[in-house]
């Protein structure tokens, strides 16, 4: 099953995207705005993280595609939490040319129908480098987060310490964004 928002679809990841999935990794200019691998991989490491990803059932890492430019990122949901309901969202888009676009909000608005109205979660949580503005606006400002917390000095890049802010939505706040936008009234859907 795929995910469709209104442009952008979420599929699974295929070993075909590891090679560009890697270089979006390995680029500094990515890598020093996302939370999480901030090292460089090899193909031998990429491989194994594939591996291990495609059977986690509580780790779901999708490709970004969009149907002009192709595999472009990736939209993950993480710590999914059954008991409780609530998972960790992450995002990337690794293509920098196209960045800035719209993808990365309807990627983001597809996760989060996916998570709130097919695996009936009630909250996802987020985390943002301080300085990562284009994060913060496209959690915040365009999909609905709520900045919850900040964890100071938490993140160390290019020999500096930084804060970084917790996001989170929650179910009900979803269902009021695109009530209030009606988002999903164009085409969209889960194929």
């Amino acid at each position: 099953m795929n995910i469709c928002g209104r442009v952008v679809i979420l599929r699974a990841l295929e070993p075909s995207d590891m090679e560009a999935l890697r270089g979006f990794h390995n680029d500094p200019g990515i890598a020093r705005m996302i939370m999480g691998w901030s090292f460089p991989i090899s193909s031998a490491e990429q491989q194994r993280w594939y591996e291990r990803t495609i059977t986690d059932q509580f780790n779901k890492r999708f490709a970004i595609d969009t149907p002009e430019h192709g595999f472009i990122g990736i939209s993950t949901l993480t710590n999914i939490d059954i008991k409780y309901r609530s998972a960790f969202h992450g995002i990337m888009i690794g293509a920098r040319d196209i960045q800035g676009r719209g993808y990365g909000t309807d990627a983001v608005m597809a996760t989060m129908r996916y998570a709130f109205e097919e695996l009936g979660l009630e909250r996802l949580d987020g985390e943002i480098i301080e300085f990562n503005e284009p994060s913060r606006r496209l959690y915040v400002d365009k999909c609905g987060w709520t900045i919850e917390g900040r964890r100071r000095r938490s993140v160390f890049r290019n020999g500096e310490w930084y804060d970084s802010m917790t996001v989170g939505i929650l179910r009900d706040d979803y269902i009021r964004l695109v009530n209030r936008n009606g988002y999903w009234s164009q085409q969209s859907s889960l194929a």
